[in-house]
């Protein structure tokens, strides 16, 4: 257990075979009834004891975040791989298996609490870091890029993309006028917007979820020397999407189902891994690019800037408390420690105001460092007194710098000494409101983007333009939109126009560019894995060998579920879910192992292989199967006929070689 689960510790409270109190530790001796004049009279004001329980329940819910509002978080561990103390001082970097404890949080960004958890959004990556230093939150997206350049128009985005106010819909979706209005108007966007619609949109898991630190940080070692940063999550697991169709059903039968998937592997032992790295470019460097580093809406291609591997870090506890714990922790991006600091990027200069702003209106007040999942590992002491939710009792008189009474402490530290210094930076020019013209290309790196897609992806960015734009009822916006992508790439644009009803783009042509970057690409470096992947095996009181097959699978570190017509014991097993209390969109393959007899039973098995066809899954028939009514070829890719070789397929993952599906 790590020091900061040790802390948390602290705080827990076993409530069982304990009196009832109230929160002042009176004990209760009824709580059945509140206080009367007569059993059928009035309740009177001196009944305390129900005043506080319902004054606590008034208040028990706080304001849920503007955006990323949808999360669930785990406790884990970062493990340093290198003495990085080259390119920064922070201390957590400084040391080949140095451990350090962490808390992370995943997200949606536009929908609200009850939001569904596969939705087409940005999903945020946040990262608490425990460090001896104090705090450092590294907090992150799943994309690298970002819908607007300068931080004084992401209220304008974030109204576009909310549900529309005259209705209050739709809920948790970009595909509506309000959105795409933006888009077509702000063309900083066109970047973004190319990944928004890539299947990087709709990830399987957070497992399987790359995160980017978005803007650009500097790093600055113990020497003065600094480098402009970008940082990277990479998971071990490597990047998986789920296909439209089957995320839009997973969020009508299961829509917890990326916080599940999360909690129950964490819960199973498959502890989920991402490898931290960080792109590094020099400060004399800075202009050596033909697009601006402090962008946000700019990549640096991985190609020309590698990404140097720091460490690992492992989730390996879930949280005790939702509300305690992933509601109420905090996180801001001017959470730093010595060695990493900020640069000019207009984007998280805005950032470095908004996240303080968020959290004294979230939790009520400027102490929520003083809750548990906020409070750093390491001892903090200052003149800050007071305020809602104050924790902490400070002793003595002293609460002010400088002073005599304490001979002037708590006092600064000299950075020699573990003091935090700014990254001394000259800065020259007049006050104005404008924006760099090295910010003005919108288009290149967005065609770049579309360029170094596969096929399968170039083909999923259409579909789903043409599902989101074709949402749009105003037929103004949606010629717009077709306008903007015709800057892009004039052959999607003509797609897309004819898919959404509009005219094809007439004078626009796609910027000049042949770029690539393979990087980008979901499908051109695949991870071929079996590990921690979920399966379902149809069996019936006919199934023979479930237990070799349940082992084989299990052997592969393959999570694996029974399924049948009715609740039963087969073979000693019992049966985990009905046909009716579990989908194939569930699960990353099916095995058919069940002849059922009736009719019912036949028809609910070929909706299992019907979807699990049509979502590119492999399929495994260890009996003769009858597929009337279905599309589904036996000798079609990733449709076996055994164990071992569905395994494979499994491995493989998405089989995109079927003619026949229509997923």
């Amino acid at each position: 257990m790590n020091k900061k689960q040790q802390q948390l510790d602290h705080f827990k409270s076993d409530d069982s075979n304990r009196p009832l109190t109230t929160n002042q530790g009176l004990k209760v001796s009824e709580d059945e009834h509140s206080l009367k004049i007569g059993s059928r009279g009035p309740t009177i004001m001196e009944d305390f004891h129900f005043r506080e329980k319902m004054t606590h329940f008034d208040h028990e819910r706080i304001p849920e975040r503007v955006v990323h509002a949808r999360g669930t978080a785990a406790h884990g561990v970062f493990e340093c791989y290198e003495d990085a103390s080259d390119i920064t001082k922070a201390n957590f970097l400084s040391e080949k298996g140095k451990q350090t404890p962490v808390f992370v949080r995943f997200s949606t960004v536009a929908g609200s609490r009850g939001s569904a958890d596969t939705v087409r959004d940005v999903r945020g990556f946040a990262t608490k870091f425990y460090t001896e230093e104090g705090n450092y939150d590294l907090v992150a997206n799943n994309m690298p890029v970002f819908f607007v350049q300068d931080a004084i128009k992401f209220p304008d985005f974030v109204h576009a993309v909310k549900p529309e106010p005259h209705n209050e819909i739709p809920q948790a979706q970009s595909a509506h006028d309000t959105f795409w209005d933006f888009i077509a108007n702000n063309q900083e966007s066109a970047h973004m917007v190319m990944w928004h619609l890539s299947d990087r949109a709709i990830p399987r898991s957070y497992r399987t979820m790359e995160g980017f630190g978005v803007n650009t940080y500097r790093f600055v070692n113990a020497a003065g020397q600094a480098h402009f940063v970008k940082f990277h999550w990479k998971p071990k697991l490597g990047v998986q999407s789920l296909v439209w169709d089957e995320a839009q059903k997973i969020a009508g039968k299961d829509p917890d189902f990326h916080r599940r998937d999360l909690y129950d592997n964490i819960e199973q032992g498959n502890f989920p891994e991402y490898e931290l790295g960080v792109q590094l470019i020099a400060q004399e460097d800075e202009f050596n690019f033909d697009f601006d580093i402090l962008d946000p809406t700019k990549i640096w291609p991985e190609e020309e800037v590698p990404v140097r591997i720091l460490g690992k870090m492992t989730l390996n506890q879930n949280v005790d408390n939702f509300f305690a714990e992933t509601e109420q922790v905090a996180f801001h991006v001017g959470h730093v420690v010595p060695g990493i600091d900020f640069s000019n990027d207009p984007l998280l200069q805005g950032r470095l105001f908004s996240y303080t702003d968020t959290q004294l209106i979230r939790l009520g007040g400027p102490n929520f460092h003083e809750l548990p999942i906020n409070r750093p590992v390491c001892p903090f002491h200052n003149n800050q007194r007071d305020g809602y939710g104050r924790q902490t009792i400070n002793v003595g008189p002293v609460s002010y710098h400088k002073n005599s009474i304490q001979q002037n402490t708590p006092g600064p530290v000299s950075p020699s000494d573990g003091g935090y210094e700014h990254y001394q930076e000259k800065v020259d020019g007049v006050k104005v409101r404008a924006r760099s013209q090295s910010f003005m290309d919108h288009f290149t790196q967005a065609r770049m983007f579309w360029l170094s897609m596969t096929d399968i992806e170039k083909e999923h960015i259409v579909k789903a333009a043409s599902f989101e734009v074709g949402k749009v009822a105003r037929r103004n916006i949606r010629q717009q939109v077709v306008e903007m992508f015709a800057n892009i790439d004039v052959e999607l644009a003509a797609q897309l126009a004819l898919n959404v009803g509009v005219e094809p783009p007439k004078t626009i042509q796609a910027v000049e560019t042949n770029k690539i970057s393979p990087a980008v690409s979901l499908f051109a470096n695949p991870v071929f894995t079996t590990e921690s992947k979920k399966v379902a095996i149809i069996v019936d009181e006919t199934t023979e060998n479930v237990s070799k097959i349940v082992e084989t699978l299990k052997n592969q570190k393959i999570a694996v579920e029974l399924i049948s017509d009715r609740q039963q014991i087969i073979q000693h097993f019992e049966v985990d879910h009905t046909m009716d209390t579990a989908s194939p969109v569930l699960y990353d393959g099916i095995i058919v192992a069940a002849k059922f007899g009736d009719p019912k039973s036949s028809s609910k098995l070929n909706h299992y292989i019907q979807e699990t066809y049509n979502h590119y899954k492999p399929l495994a028939f260890l009996v003769a199967p009858d597929l009337i009514g279905t599309n589904v070829n036996k000798g079609d890719e990733g449709v076996v006929q055994t164990v071992e070789s569905f395994i494979e397929a499994l491995r493989i993952g998405r089989h995109w070689n079927r003619p026949n599906a229509i997923g």
